[in-house]
């Protein structure tokens, strides 16, 4: 096929179609054919072509396949035929997923990157049915992480376009949040050598502050002055300095409570003094995908102009074994004032999210998202499938899990049980402590964490399992750094804002009446 298309002449002026097809379960031999409307319409334009080659190649393809055809119409170099499975698919509650629009995205994803492979330059992809959906499988399928190879060796990453729909906004909105994730997956890609805490917030200012976001970088003097101990005592270890980030978006009035985001920001976890094992060590480059998301979070909000306010805070430092690195036994003290016995110094996340947690409360905030990799344990239950929810608002919860359906982004609720707490909070020398030998690991780091969380509504995301892909398990991610569960995070702001606006248009109606 690839020698095919060479003798064909010019690849730079290359381009392909993406269309779907639809699939029946109870479809043995997958014989029957239903296609999507814009490759019926395809199909009509060019007479009948499209259904006589399906025809001839034998069965059709079903979801996870794709069909090659060659020379069916003159506009296109190549048409590709991505199968979605069954067309009656929708929300699955055992499933925790809206499957038609998971299916969506990994067709429009394969069939990009099918397209993507024959070197074309440009790719049309029809909206199966859900442009947003499309958009952000063609958008994160094709994205490749590819900044230190040679330009001769690097895959071409083509322009995409909809074809034949008319629903632009959806696929806008698609394009941010794929682009709000490939920012993400950038960022944890980027080596520890390269991304330090200085270079993560160069990179947040480059890439936020184009987008009218205030970023205000803080240096350690100033979390000395904020009395953040535990988080200075986390990164005393390294020479790379730590940095403290503010991230603030205002798209209503600026009266209005924030939503403040917390993302755990370690560009290299060692586990310092209590050092981790090089199995666990050659991915805590992206132990900064909790900050990551939030900045990808951050850009997609100003890009969609979503009405509300939005803070962000970014602890950034490393996690490193050195003469002044902290040690077991350890006691820091909280900018809340609360002291922290250190038993272990790879459990650090948690000191650095506990003084922004408590920094927050400067904000008077809607409510507080912190989001960031420290259970490990979560890899074991979940693999890479869910993120661990903990949350003290059922509400809060609800609307997150309506968010993680519609993007695929699975999440699942975990207990904030008292007999956590009290396990956290009994030690004889301190107001807490930072582990526990005995099991629940994820539930006792959520208690740790919530003796930190001012007075408000909060909820937890706890993404270590998530972190990583096999590139296997979703089409539109290559294996590497997942970027999740940044969409989930997108939508779920984008949920609030309507909400918002719900609201003030009641109180202007009233007020009208």
């Amino acid at each position: 096929q690839i020698r095919y298309l060479n003798c064909m002449g010019d690849t730079t002026e290359m381009n392909g179609l993406v269309l779907g097809l639809f699939t029946k379960d109870d479809d043995t031999y997958h014989t029957a054919k239903i296609l999507t409307k814009a490759s019926a319409e395809y199909d009509a334009q060019y007479d009948g072509r499209l259904s006589a080659a399906l025809t001839q190649a034998g069965p059709m393809p079903t979801a996870g396949q794709t069909r090659i055809f060659y020379g069916l119409d003159p506009i296109y170099s190549a048409v590709v035929v991505a199968g979605i499975g069954d067309e009656c698919l929708g929300y699955n509650d055992v499933e925790q997923m809206d499957e038609l629009k998971e299916g969506i995205r990994n067709a429009s994803a394969l069939g990009s990157k099918t397209m993507q492979s024959l070197f074309m330059r440009t790719i049309n992809v029809e909206s199966f049915g859900n442009a947003e959906s499309a958009a952000e499988g063609a958008a994160m399928g094709v994205w490749v992480y590819q900044e230190f190879k040679k330009s001769d060796k690097h895959l071409i990453v083509p322009k995409i376009n909809l074809y034949n729909d008319c629903d632009y906004t959806g696929w806008q909105i698609g394009l941010q949040k794929a682009a709000a994730q490939n920012l993400a997956r950038q960022l944890c890609e980027m080596p520890g050598n390269l991304l330090t805490p200085i270079a993560f917030a160069q990179a947040a200012v480059e890439a936020l502050c184009k987008s009218a976001i205030s970023v205000e970088v803080k240096v350690k003097e100033w979390a000395r002055i904020m009395k953040m101990h535990a988080f200075l005592a986390a990164a005393r270890g390294s020479c790379e300095p730590p940095i403290f980030l503010e991230v603030s978006y205002y798209g209503c009035d600026p009266e209005v409570a924030p939503v403040v985001l917390v993302g755990k920001g370690v560009t290299f976890d060692s586990g310092g003094i209590c050092l981790k094992s090089y199995d666990e060590q050659r991915h805590m480059r992206g132990d900064m995908a909790g900050a990551a998301s939030v900045v990808g979070t951050a850009r997609a909000v100003s890009a969609l102009q979503l009405p509300i306010n939005l803070r962000c805070l970014i602890p950034l430092y490393e996690n490193m074994p050195g003469p002044c690195a902290l040690k077991p036994g350890d006691i820091v003290k909280a900018r809340n004032g609360k002291s922290i016995l250190v038993h272990d110094t790879d459990y650090d996340g948690r000191l650095s999210l506990a003084d922004a947690l408590a920094y927050a409360m400067n904000y008077n905030p809607k409510f507080i998202c912190d989001v960031g990799t420290l259970s490990k344990e979560l890899s074991e239950l979940f693999g890479e499938f869910a993120t661990a929810v903990f949350s003290n608002n059922d509400v809060l919860y609800e609307m997150l899990r309506v968010a993680s359906v519609h993007t695929g982004d699975r999440i699942w609720r975990m207990p904030l049980w008292n007999h956590f707490t009290e396990k956290v909070v009994t030690t004889p020398s301190s107001d807490v402590q930072d582990r526990l030998k005995e099991t629940g690991l994820p539930c006792t780091c959520a208690a740790f964490l919530r003796e930190f969380v001012p007075p408000v509504d909060w909820i937890h995301l706890d993404t270590y399992g998530v972190m990583i892909t096999d590139g296997v398990s979703h089409h539109y991610l290559r294996r590497g750094m997942s970027g999740k569960p940044t969409r989930t995070l997108v939508e779920f702001m984008a949920q609030l804002a309507c909400k918002h606006s719900a609201a003030e248009s009641k109180e202007e109606k009233m007020a009208s009446a």
